[in-house]
């Protein structure tokens, strides 16, 4: 039996520095909520393959749909020969997603490719080149991925230059002392010293920031978008990579508000594990580009649309939109009793099941990677994956599958307190 020293081994020696890697071990299988690594050890995932897995690892619909596919044809590539399946996919998305407007969906194979095809779409809709994206927020590692995400370690370094016309402004975080009066000044401010608010083609936000620590949007921000948008003509732009389909509560985010974006991207959870992203929006911006702007040679992957609409039928037959908020408050319960017993334990905030835990140190009152890595580290110990996100990197997020079984999901919270009471001060 190979261990996972050998391949963590072999892995140094022939994959490059650049790929972090979490885990000093490798997975063998996997099913729901639960992985086994090469050595048999079992672990359950509160990572989902970052977001990706709200259905859990090989649902057996999604499976039977890829297998299914897999009976007819792999890949055409959907500019040359179309079919039916992504046309009904584009079709149900649109149904789906907020506003009640004629929209248009189009798909493309990753999260960072939805956001490039997304402001490629409002460049050629609106005729501007401005992007003004947030402080913290996460949209690629593509160059114009990492130009619109606003943090600067590990993704911008040694990368640069890149892509002109991005501008940030900070995004509204109570506990590091930002206001949404902060925020909007700071847009004003960026359309007095550096663009013109007609230059700008677009404003780019995730509605819960994923990477930046799963802070929520505040109401009043995005209301003031919405009028800061229709003021100038620029159209608003919601990623939804991370949040969509199911994990805030909702089946996308948008719709804990009541402002409605031109465009939405999404990806992750959409198609449970395979590769596939999109981008919908209002019908006459989504017509912007001319034929042949936009596509790929993978985009709408016929293995993918076929996964992704087990999806849609999973998320509707096992009623997980309601299950997140389940789930959610069960979590957010148990972190909020370990709060009062844990002076590091700063902050516990989120949506549904998109839950973040914020910690800081006790005795400094500044934001600590330490505490939050020793918290990790404890719960890995005991085999339980989690992820730390923020621009301090002192965050713990939750990503379970929403089809967590209720005996896992207990379990892993047993290990989560443990792991708070071990690793904390």
């Amino acid at each position: 039996m190979i261990s996972n020293k050998q391949l963590h081994d072999r892995r140094l020696e022939a994959t490059p520095r650049g790929i972090g890697v979490m885990a000093n071990f490798f997975i063998a299988r996997a099913f729901n909520s639960e992985v086994w690594d090469v050595e048999g050890r079992r672990y359950i995932d509160f990572a989902g393959g970052i977001a990706v897995l709200n259905t859990g690892h090989r649902h057996p619909k999604v499976v039977a749909a890829i297998e299914a596919q897999l009976q007819h044809f792999t890949h055409t590539c959907y500019q040359v020969l179309p079919y039916e399946n992504y046309v009904t996919l584009a079709e149900r998305i649109n149904k789906l997603t907020p506003g009640n407007y004629a929209k248009k969906t189009c798909f493309f194979s990753s999260g960072a490719e939805a956001v490039e095809n997304a402001i490629k779409i409002a460049r050629a809709s609106t005729g501007r080149p401005g992007i003004i994206a947030f402080s913290g927020a996460f949209h690629g590692r593509t160059i114009m991925g990492c130009a619109l995400t606003g943090k600067v370690a590990p993704y911008k370094i040694g990368f640069g230059p890149f892509p002109a016309e991005i501008y940030h402004a900070p995004f509204p975080v109570d506990l590091h002392g930002v206001s949404v009066e902060d925020s909007i000044k700071a847009i004003h401010t960026l359309f007095k010293s550096d663009i013109d608010p007609k230059r700008v083609a677009a404003i780019i936000l995730e509605p819960v920031q994923g990477e930046g620590g799963f802070y929520v949007t505040p109401l009043a921000l995005m209301r003031e978008l919405r009028t800061l948008c229709d003021e100038h003509g620029i159209l608003l732009i919601f990623d939804e990579i991370q949040t969509g389909f199911g994990r805030t509560g909702k089946l996308f985010a948008a719709e804990h508000y009541d402002v409605l974006p031109d465009i939405i991207t999404m990806a992750k959870s959409m198609a449970g594990g395979t590769t596939l992203s999109a981008v919908s929006g209002k019908a006459e911006v989504m017509d912007g580009p001319a034929p042949g702007g936009l596509g790929g040679t993978y985009a709408g992957n016929p293995l993918a649309i076929a996964a992704a609409h087990a999806v849609i039928d999973i998320m509707e037959e096992e009623k997980l939109v309601a299950r997140a908020n389940v789930l959610g408050e069960k979590l957010t319960k148990r972190l909020k009793v370990a709060q009062t017993k844990t002076p590091s334990l700063k902050e516990v905030r989120g949506l549904g099941s998109m839950i973040a835990a914020e910690f800081f140190d006790p005795v400094t009152n500044e934001p600590s990677m330490e505490i939050t890595k020793r918290v990790q580290q404890a719960a890995l110990a005991e085999g339980l994956i989690l992820l730390t996100c923020g621009v301090y990197t002192n965050a713990l997020r939750f990503l379970y599958p929403l089809t967590i079984q209720d005996a896992v999901f207990d379990e892993a919270l047993d290990i989560l307190d443990r792991a708070l009471a071990k690793a904390t001060i």
